[in-house]
């Protein structure tokens, strides 16, 4: 009886327990349309991954230009496989490793062994399927169905071969998206059902190595070396007995092929397709449901669901299951305690998208600075653009800085605070990349380092940094010249003309100037030229706002950015995009600059040019990106603004209002509390805010701190056709620049 009794209630707590952990059963996987960015400059990945994981697998494209830097674009029609790594959004290519591509028994190698890709296919969009977590494509060349999903490390492939004969598999470890070179290469065949190996390459990345282990569902019948000279085995083909259903599963490691091969034990060791599939979905919605929105615009919607999903892309995992991972001074490190990461596109992502991550991935904040801590130690120096164990040193400032910044000024508590902060100190008294004309000049001279304006500002913006950090651990030494640092944008302001511009070694000006000209890696400025520039100091608008004289000749200016007519010289950077006037949406520096307005008590602006980007620089089509997605940063931007509000200085924890998009956004935080931002009278002509309340009460700044929001509560917007110019407009409304 005893037992019975024991049985029934271990059954009951079991059901209850069961229903408190009930998922939310809305599929929100279902808004996102991974096409979205594909097409024009977006660069993003099209394939299947979970969220933030190593393995990104996806089809790939022969095409080796500019936009194919993710392997793949919406406008290409030609297969050449399936690689297990991808980038999504950047300017530059690399990965694309371990290409697998399933072909019929017909196939013959030696008939087109000259071509690059002689095994390639002709396919269509009406041919492909793609979701969070799922791609299929229907190979009418071969007859194969071949479908993809994945988990952290392992990707999972599903190959029907529909025509006679064998099955074949291709295997290339060559390629790499035509952006890198094979410097080794490895593959052996184990057992009967599996191979392992390696892929080393410089390219971007310039010593990167991918280990793998692959299983298969049947046994090799037989495996043909297609390609091989003295960087090792390139190129194999497998055989099959019979047509029919083949899976393949492949863990990758960055430590070893006995890394991969305990990878996928851990994640994978069954062979069911359809549970993958539907636990990598589970993963996307489980992501994607810690933002709830309400609207009837349903292209809206897809927009904002893609967008948060592509904000989830990178950075990715860079450990094995166990926690091993390679380190980068290229040592193998045992596990550490924390999730190591890679693919840091600091540069673009310190705006907006680790800012958001701090909002809904409260989980992962800690790892990611353990793991910026941590690059330090092993290179001497905090990431520029780290990418899968390497320094690429590429563009300008050291933007690991605000994101570490942002992490303690939020109190985030994971990881040593002094050890973050002799991180940034050093890293930003260094000698390099120009950092020792700050310490000597106070600027760097435009006829002693290329991008020298470009360069200096953002380092204002990681001196402001470094001196809120000292700020809040009782620093003073360090604030007051870090504090000073943070202002030498000044010295590059031209009252004469109005914009920032380059000052040559003896202190004079650099001449000819033209506020538009713009030279790619050629001139004072990185992607971007002097009316965009002119902006960046997200870290002290108001003091910018004292450089033009008043409030009436910022605004005048910055009005004047919006409406000019100049155009760009020929040869500008394919950067510059998404251009309203001058200024440029489609490239990251200039990203805050439509919530300035706000500092000059003209909030109602700032409504008007954040509801035109978000409905014209953002649809749901394949083209809807106005440039490089850049790793998360274009997409984060429209997650924040369309809720409502924007991270205008990335690390002291202030939201800026803009104008919202939908009439609810519910932001889920630890605890079970939310923070829900609502907005009444919300249509198409009422853009602007009249009037606000924070918990049921009156609320008349223009901004939000961090700190309220996660406390949780309820921000609700009264939204109106014409402007309410008085609604931000005090003195103590606006957001305000300075320190703790």
């Amino acid at each position: 009886m005893n037992r019975i009794l024991l049985i029934a209630n271990a059954f009951i707590a079991f059901f209850l327990f069961s229903c408190s952990q009930a998922p939310n059963t809305e599929d929100f996987s279902a808004y996102v349309d991974p096409y979205i960015g594909s097409d024009y400059h977006g660069h993003v990945f099209v394939g299947a991954n979970v969220p933030f994981g190593a393995v990104q697998l996806g089809p790939n494209n022969a095409q080796e230009t500019w936009d194919w830097c993710s392997g793949y674009h919406y406008s290409d029609s030609v297969l050449i496989g399936f690689a297990h790594t991808h980038l999504s959004g950047t300017g530059i290519g690399d990965l694309g490793d371990l290409l697998f591509m399933p072909v019929s028994d017909d196939f013959n190698y030696a008939q087109a062994a000259n071509e690059p890709y002689p095994w390639s296919a002709l396919y269509t969009h009406n041919d492909e399927q793609v979701s969070p977590g799922f791609y299929s494509i229907t190979i009418n060349k071969y007859n194969v169905q071949a479908e993809l999903t994945a988990t952290e490390r392992v990707g999972l492939q599903k190959y029907n071969f529909n025509a006679p004969g064998n099955s074949q598999v291709i295997i290339d470890l060559a390629y790499g998206t035509g952006w890198d070179n094979l410097t080794k290469a490895d593959l052996q065949q184990e057992d009967d059902r599996s191979i392992r190996g390696l892929r080393y390459s410089t390219g971007w990345a310039k010593d990167q190595k991918v280990y793998f282990h692959t299983e298969f569902s049947k046994a090799i019948k037989s495996l043909k070396i297609l390609r091989q000279n003295d960087k090792g085995i390139n190129t194999v083909q497998l055989e099959f007995e019979g047509n029919g259903e083949l899976l393949i599963k492949t863990a990758i490691s960055p430590v070893s092929a006995d890394g991969a091969k305990n990878n996928l034990n851990a994640e994978l060791a069954q062979w069911d397709f359809e549970a993958t599939k539907k636990q990598a979905r589970s993963k996307w919605n489980t992501e994607l449901g810690k933002i709830k929105i309400e609207s009837t615009d349903t292209s809206n919607r897809t927009a904002f669901y893609t967008a948060l999903y592509h904000t989830m892309i990178a950075p990715s995992l860079f450990d094995d299951a166990n926690g091993d991972y390679r380190g980068a001074d290229g040592k193998n490190y045992t596990d550490p305690g924390y999730d190591t990461y890679t693919t840091f596109s600091l540069w673009d992502t310190y705006r907006a998208a680790h800012p958001l991550f701090t909002l809904v991935h409260q989980d992962r904040i800690d790892d990611i600075v353990n793991t910026l801590l941590a690059i330090y130690e092993q290179q001497g120096k905090l990431p520029v653009w780290h990418l899968h164990g390497n320094e690429t040193n590429t563009m300008v400032g050291n933007h690991a800085i605000p994101v570490i910044a942002d992490a303690l000024l939020k109190g985030y508590t994971g990881f040593d605070a002094e050890k973050a902060f002799e991180a940034v100190k050093s890293t930003m008294l260094m000698d390099e990349r120009g950092l020792k004309f700050i310490k000597e000049k106070g600027y760097i001279p435009a006829d002693s380092t290329v991008e020298s304006v470009a360069m200096a500002l953002e380092y204002a913006i990681d001196d402001w940094c470094v001196a809120a950090m000292a700020k809040k651990l009782g620093k003073t030494e360090d604030f007051e010249l870090f504090a000073k640092r943070a202002k030498y944008y000044e010295n590059y302001f031209n009252k004469e003309t109005g914009y920032m511009r380059g000052r040559m070694a003896d202190g004079s000006w650099r001449t000819p100037f033209n506020p538009v000209h713009s030279e790619h890696r050629a001139d004072d400025f990185c992607e971007g030229n002097a009316w965009q520039y002119t902006w960046l100091v997200p870290q002290d608008i108001n003091g910018l706002i004292d450089l033009f004289g008043s409030d009436a000749a910022f605004s005048e200016k910055l009005d004047e950015l919006f409406t000019t007519e100049e155009t760009l010289n020929e040869g500008a950077s394919n950067d510059i995009s998404g251009l309203i006037g001058m200024y440029a949406h489609g490239n990251e520096p200039g990203h805050h600059i439509p919530y300035m307005y706000a500092f000059a008590g003209q909030q109602w602006k700032t409504a008007e040019r954040v509801n035109f980007i978000n409905n014209e620089m953002y649809t749901d089509q394949p083209d809807g990106l106005c440039g490089n997605e850049d790793c998360g940063q274009m997409s984060a931007w429209y997650v924040f603004s369309s809720m409502g509000f924007y991270p205008v200085n990335p690390s002291n924890g202030v939201y800026v209002f803009g104008s919202p998009l939908f009439e609810s956004a519910t932001i889920d935080l630890p605890g079970d509390k939310t923070f829900q931002v609502k907005a009444k009278n919300l249509n198409k002509t009422n853009i602007y805010i009249d009037s606000v309340t924070l918990n049921g009460e009156p609320y008349t700044k223009s901004y939000i701190t961090h700190a309220d929001v996660v406390k949780g509560g309820v921000l609700e917007f009264t939204m109106a056709a014409k402007p309410n110019k008085e609604f931000g407009q005090a003195a103590d409304s606006r957001p305000k620049s300075g320190y703790e």
